[in-house]
């Protein structure tokens, strides 16, 4: 069922207007080396996904909301209470669907949200210890999700987020930090990280079209997105790193959960892996950097060679579902349906092979009820969560079939 409210809109012509962004004949800026061909137009693979496949989807996708409806408290919030964020994941993957009882979950949870709306335009639970609330993480998400909603009515509470999201952006110095997001400004921690810029990154663009509701008269609201570009390249490996590493993205400029590895010149470098790779191409096409510059070429590349749906590339299955969530939103964004996995050989349709991935991983309530979740056996980085888990693999599915509706 095609949604056509006004948040439904603006994203497809967000998506169009990156796609033209990157379009392959663009010219390189100058200086710029030549672009590497990743796919020749010709290629026949076209992102429709096999209609029993995708009727096996949407059954899965309804036993998924079926299991999170059921287990949304009284109060309109999922898992942790204290963190606002962990509500607004299911509700993005409720605003996106047409699941028959929407509404009142919907609703419920979007009440339960805005309780949580400080006088500065952040989203969040203020914690006695600093940066414990998680500000940014919480702003950035729940202000995606209440955007989803496509309610009016949430308008300014978006815009207020805009502006607080803005100001949290470290623009302050000029050090590998400058230009990115960590978990809270005023906490004093100097780092910025990949992951907590990402969010910030796809909140301010999926919330843009809001901007022109703004009242007359007020500043409009964005983050520096020159100096988001040049964090980026502080976390993404170059060719000095070494074949394996050249291209990819880690954590943070100083840090990769990956961890180190001496390359062939005996430079101790940062490894790059799989989930943060895809934040850092997805992070690219949001600052509208070209689809023929090298900085998104060689990410592009680093994801080709380690092609995998069995583990998140570099870390095994750590952040394993996060993983799949930020690499559907990457590669729908990208715009380019088939992958030519291990540097060009196989190709395959991205969409296909993580709709099948997927479905193939949700477990059925053994209650007779037929719900179904997912969850991460390894429980890093939270993913033992199951309504976590549940919301990030439905908002990834929607993304990887939403087109084919």
């Amino acid at each position: 069922m095609e949604r056509m409210n006004w948040t439904g809109l603006f994203v497809a012509g967000l998506v169009g207007m990156l796609a033209g962004t990157i379009r392959a004949e663009d010219t390189p800026a100058k200086g710029d080396a030549a672009p590497t061909t990743i796919l020749s137009s010709s290629q026949a693979i076209t992102g429709q996904i096999d209609t029993s496949l995708l009727n096996e989807a949407r059954a899965v996708q309804r036993r998924g909301l079926d299991w999170l409806a059921k287990r949304q408290k009284p109060d309109g919030s999922w898992s942790a209470p204290n963190f606002p964020a962990l509500t607004a994941l299911p509700l993005w993957a409720f605003a996106v669907s047409d699941y028959p009882d929407k509404s009142r979950v919907v609703s419920n949870a979007v009440h339960y949200i805005l309780g949580f709306v400080q006088p500065d335009g952040s989203i969040y639970k203020p914690s006695p210890n600093k940066g414990g609330g998680l500000v940014n993480y919480n702003t950035a998400i729940c202000m995606t999700a209440l955007q989803m909603t496509g309610d009016p009515a949430l308008v300014p509470v978006v815009l207020k987020a805009r502006r607080f999201m803005a100001a949290a952006q470290r623009l302050e110095g000029d050090d590998v930090y400058h230009g990115g997001f960590g978990y809270d400004k005023a906490s004093g921690r100097q780092y910025t990280d990949l992951s907590g810029s990402v969010m910030a990154f796809e909140a301010m663009r999926l919330t843009q079209s809001t901007e022109d509701l703004r009242p007359k008269g007020e500043a409009r609201a964005d983050i520096n997105w020159q100096a988001a570009t040049q964090f980026l390249g502080h976390v993404q490996n170059t060719a000095a790193a070494g074949t394996n590493d050249a291209g990819g993205f880690f954590y943070r400029p100083d840090d990769s959960n990956a961890g180190t590895t001496t390359n062939a010149s005996g430079v101790v470098v940062l490894r790059s892996y799989g989930s943060m790779t895809y934040a850092g191409l997805l992070s690219l096409i949001y600052a509208e950097v070209s689809k023929n510059d090298p900085r998104v070429q060689s990410a592009f590349k680093w994801a080709v060679n380690n092609w995998s749906l069995d583990q998140n590339p570099g870390m095994g299955t750590d952040g394993l579902y996060y993983f799949y969530n930020i690499m559907a939103k990457s590669l729908a964004t990208f715009g380019q349906e088939a992958v030519p996995v291990k540097g060009g050989g196989k190709l395959v349709s991205w969409r296909t092979e993580m709709v099948r991935k997927l479905t193939s991983l949700q477990r059925v309530e053994k209650d007779g009820s037929g719900e179904g979740y997912w969850v991460n056996d390894n429980n890093r980085w939270q993913e033992g969560d199951q309504v976590l888990v549940t919301s990030f693999t439905l908002i990834g599915l929607d993304t990887a079939i939403g087109h084919t509706r």
